[in-house]
Parts: C-alpha cells; structure tokens; sequence
C-alpha cells in the first residue's frame, strides 16, 4: 500500500486530540463546499441563461440572412429566385422588408423599424411562440401589425384597443419637411397580436405583411430589403453562409445568426468568463483555510514526523503525506459541494422555485462541461493549496 496516502487518510479521518485544529479543518472544509457549490450554481445559471438568451434569438433572427452589398434593396430576380428556392439545404425561406420609421399611437410616437413579412414567416423564426397576446398575421386580414411588448407599453397601444389605429409613418424622400402633411407615407395599422423577446427586439419591431411595407416605402412587387432563411436540422451555418456568398457574388451579404448578433454574443460569453474569475478568486480565498489547516496538522504532528524519519521515511514521503491529505480534504469537500449545488440546481430546473418574472423561471441547465469545470478547477487549487502548505516541511523544522 502506498505509504504516504496510508497516513494521510489516517490523518484526514482521524480526530485529533487538538480541539482547534478539528474545528480549523471543518471550516476549511465548509469554504471549499461553499466556493465549489457557489462556482457550480453560477456556471449552471449563466448556461441556462445563455441557452436562454439564444432561444430568444431563435425568435427575432434566421440562421441565415442574405441583404443587399450596396443600398438598402434589391430585387427578387429569377436567377436569386432559382438559386434560393432550389437549394436543399435550405428548409424555408422568406422575403422580408426592413425600414427605420415613425410610429405613433395617438399623442404618443416612437422612432422603430417596421418589417414587413411573408405569411410564412413563423416557419423560419419562432415568432408565432413568442406571442403572449393575440394572433399572428392572417392573409384574410387586411392592415394588422404585431407589435413588441416594450414597445406597446410606450406607445400606450394593445391589440383591444379597436377604436384606434397604430399609424406608421416614413419620409418621402426629397420633399423635406415644410409641410409635415405631404412629407410623409403612412399607413394605419391594427395591432392584432403583442410579442416578447429580447429588451433591444421588443423595443424596436412592428411587424406587417410585405404588401403593407411595399405600399408604405413606395416598393415595387419584386423589391426587398432581405431574405431570411431556415437551414435543414444538420446543415452548418457557417459552411453553409461562406458556400452561398459565393455563388451570389459581392452583389449580396450573407450574414449567420451569430454574424447578425455578434456583440451580444461576445458580451454573453464576456459576462460567463467574469463571472467564473471572481468566483474562482472566492475559491481561492477559500483555499487559503486549507493551507492554514494543513501547516496546523503538521505542527501538531510534529513529534510524529520525528518519529517517522527516525523509522526510515524519506522527506519527499513525508511531504507528499501532507499533499495528498490536503489534496483528500479539498476533493471529499468539492464532492459535497457538487452534490449540493447539482440537487439545487435539479430542485430549480424541476420547481422553478426563483422567478425573473410571474411567468418565466429563472433558467439553470445541468452541463457536463461546467461539471468538469468545477472539478479541474478545485482540484488544481486544492493541489497547489496542499503544496504550499507542505513545504514548510523540512529537517530543521522537525529536528527543531
């Protein structure tokens, strides 16, 4: 049997006689429990909240999006026809109309941007399931809008609100605006459904039907701002954007999901690395009990190791006693605090006992990467903490 890890697990699970150095190591103990759960909770909340924040961008971005190089439109000619609707790899795809405007709602008005869309347009984005009240835009309704959340509540607007019109207006280019009258589009809208999503998407967003946008902007049948797209289950995005950009040329702009979001996806990732660096650094802090509990146990054992030099152990034998029981005392205390942290995080997952809002769970996600994580990270720590406090070790100090 390994002589040093005999001693050690003698030393860890063996009481001693040393009333201070017993409650010295539980609380060593307890701070590694506490940091590995704390560590573990964050990185499991923080992955449910970035799964939730990419569910949110299922809702308001396609995988694919394809606008014009130059200019803001360009037309849905025969040869993009062809290429786009005889492309396998492609399962849906819709033509789309984006424009800044003015909306208003009585006396009250924001600056947005009105999009006008297919009907087919909830089979390439989940905007259908993010309707919390009312419909969706019908064919055999004529002059509806949806509307986002933020945005209504600003505009003081709701879908029950049948006597007023939400009216989108837009400049005419080159009339100026000496007389407001004649200086803008517009058309009058009923808003017939109210979505969430995203705090910039909900803000921003008045979704019409394309025939709708063309009248507003004054766009011919043809004429598009966009076109966005659903890619088959296994297609990669990635691949499947660079192999498009060439077959359209430097006439279009191909653009993927995280392309289109890019910012939000740094600050995302951004947010999750932080937020593992500080708690690490409570961690490590954490570990510094270890080290005190340790350089304890190997003061009280002094005479012990007196006698165990005199019986023929080497001083590498006796400092790796002190590694490995350091190293024992951090993993029986990060198997804990991950048992701990995991039943809360299932216990959330499967309750929802803490709420962002009345209806949506605060979100957590079990992932075995976080899990792995957790232990690298604790147990390079306990390591590194359990080897500084072995090196105090030394003839002089035993013999002393």
């Amino acid at each position: 049997m390994n002589f040093p890890l005999y001693i050690a697990k003698r030393y860890l699970f063996a009481k001693s006689g040393n009333n201070a150095i017993n409650i010295i190591t539980i609380i060593a103990s307890i701070g590694v429990i506490v940091g590995t759960a704390a560590l573990f909770i964050i990185l499991s909340g923080f992955s449910g909240l970035r799964t939730f924040n990419y569910s949110l961008l299922d809702i308001s971005d396609p995988d694919v999006k394809i606008t014009a190089a130059k200019g803001k439109s360009f037309f849905y000619d025969a040869s993009l026809q062809n290429l786009v609707s005889k492309d396998e790899d492609i399962a849906v795809f819709s033509k789309v109309i984006e424009e800044r405007v003015f909306i208003k709602n009585g006396e009250k008005q924001q600056i947005a941007f009105v999009k006008g869309v297919d009907y087919n347009y909830t089979d390439v984005v989940g905007l259908d399931d993010a309707i919390q009240v009312g419909t969706w835009l019908q064919k055999e309704y004529t002059n509806t809008s949806i509307i986002g959340n933020s945005l209504a509540y600003k505009l003081s607007a709701g879908i029950e609100s049948f006597g007023e019109y939400l009216e989108i207006l837009v400049p005419k280019t080159g009339t100026g605006f000496l007389n407001p009258a004649q200086s803008f589009r517009s058309i009058n809208t009923q808003i017939v459904g109210t979505y969430f999503g995203t705090e910039d998407f909900e803000n921003n967003y008045v979704f019409v039907s394309n025939s709708q946008a063309q009248e507003l902007l004054n766009y011919k049948a043809d004429q598009f701002t966009g076109i966005e797209i659903k890619l088959r289950p296994e297609i990669n995005e990635d691949d499947f954007s660079e192999q498009l950009q060439e077959k359209l040329g430097t006439q279009y702009k191909v653009q993927t999901k995280a392309q289109l979001n890019e910012l939000f996806y740094k600050v995302i990732n951004t947010e999750n690395f932080v937020s593992y660096l500080i708690f690490t650094l409570i961690v490590i802090i954490a570990m510094f009990t270890i080290v005190g509990a340790i350089i304890m146990m190997i003061i009280d054992k002094k005479k012990n190791l007196k006698t165990l030099l005199s019986l023929g152990a080497t001083m590498p034998e006796i400092k790796n006693i002190f590694v490995l029981q350091g190293f024992l005392l951090t993993t029986v205390s990060m198997v804990i605090g991950l048992l701990i942290s995991a039943g809360l995080v299932a216990i959330q997952q499967q309750f929802q006992l803490f709420m962002i809002t009345s209806s949506i769970p605060y979100p957590v996600e079990l992932r075995l990467s976080n899990l792995f994580i957790v232990i690298a990270t604790i147990t390079v720590l306990g390591f590194l903490a359990a080897k500084v406090a072995s090196s105090r070790i030394s003839n002089g100090f035993i013999n002393k």
